[in-house]
């Protein structure tokens, strides 16, 4: 037996492989980033309008290339609602004028709780006890955003941004139930009912017709370089690699690998935006890192210590 087949045989049964938890730490990255994208074009575009571009080209042109995944069309219904609408349409709203971006990055990160607390509900997954002390430190963490609201955060702006937590871990629930699929092909059909619903709340809420036409046609170069990344990147990549790690694993192994996210969004927002990062973000943002340190590597160190003694 070769030294890389021991490994895999003697890796403990929750724990990502290297391989799967480099390409989580890729697509964490992308989306932790990907706020300040977000924030950048949303000086351009109004926040439901911005939506729904982003899902007008993860949808074109490639439904035209990629067979419709073999699942029901309420299962992709619902992931398209849950992503468009409820995670990130509302989510550019609150980002737009209720909440700072590096902070929406680490409270979205409620995902984590809904998408454990669906899997033990649906699909009956148990909660071991390290994976529960690593949830309670990161709400600790995700506790004291509560705490420290101002002009720039608001708790509408923190309400909206669990709710968007919410939608996520409902998609990431009806993306499991729908299998071993074709990630790409499941989240770009799913698109398809992300964009009606984000166009009606924009023509109603957002200036009409015309003035989303305007809108379009002025939208500097660098705003449609933002709707691209959050289209192609963030959600063709992001989405549908994050669909398959979650088909392959249990879903309290996966879902609290996104708690980087903030790292990376609040660093991004800090350097490229000028977000202050006083001492309250750094300790929220460390205990949302040491729950999600406590997640992945217990059942490793539990294992070496078992070696040891």
């Amino acid at each position: 037996m070769n030294s890389s087949q021991a490994l895999r045989d003697h890796q403990p049964e929750n724990q990502l492989p290297v391989s799967h938890l480099l390409l989580a730490l890729g697509i964490v990255a992308v989306w932790g980033t990907n706020f300040v994208v977000i924030k950048n074009s949303l000086a351009s575009f109004p926040p439901f309008y911005f939506a729904a571009l982003r899902y007008i080209f993860v949808l074109l042109p490639f439904v035209f290339f990629l067979r419709r995944p073999k699942v029901s069309w309420i299962n992709l219904c619902i992931y398209g609602l849950a992503t468009g609408v409820g995670q990130f349409g509302v989510m550019y709203y609150a980002v737009n004028s209720q909440i700072s971006p590096g902070l929406a990055s680490l409270v979205v990160q409620t995902q984590v709780f809904f998408t454990i607390g669906f899997a033990m509900l649906f699909a009956k997954e148990g909660l071991k006890p390290y994976q529960a002390v690593a949830v309670a430190i990161a709400m600790i963490g995700l506790g004291i955003i509560a705490l420290h609201t101002d002009a720039t955060t608001t708790f509408l702006g923190l309400a909206l941004v669990v709710f968007a937590g919410l939608s996520w871990g409902v998609a990431n629930t009806v993306s499991r139930m729908a299998g071993a699929i074709n990630m790409l092909s499941y989240v770009v059909w799913a698109s398809a009912f992300s964009i009606p619903p984000l166009l009606l709340v924009s023509l109603i809420f957002e200036g009409g017709a015309s003035h989303l036409w305007e809108v379009t046609l002025v939208a500097p170069m660098g705003a449609w370089i933002g709707v691209l990344w959050q289209s192609w990147a963030n959600t063709l990549f992001g989405y549908a690699a994050w669909g398959w790690l979650l088909s392959k694993h249990p879903a309290a192994v996966v879902a609290p690998a996104p708690l980087l996210v903030p790292i990376f969004g609040m660093g991004a927002s800090a350097f490229f935006l000028g977000e202050a990062l006083p001492a309250w973000k750094v300790e929220a943002a460390s205990l949302v890192i040491a729950g999600l340190v406590v997640n992945l590597f217990w059942p490793t160190l539990r294992e070496q210590s078992r070696q040891f003694f």
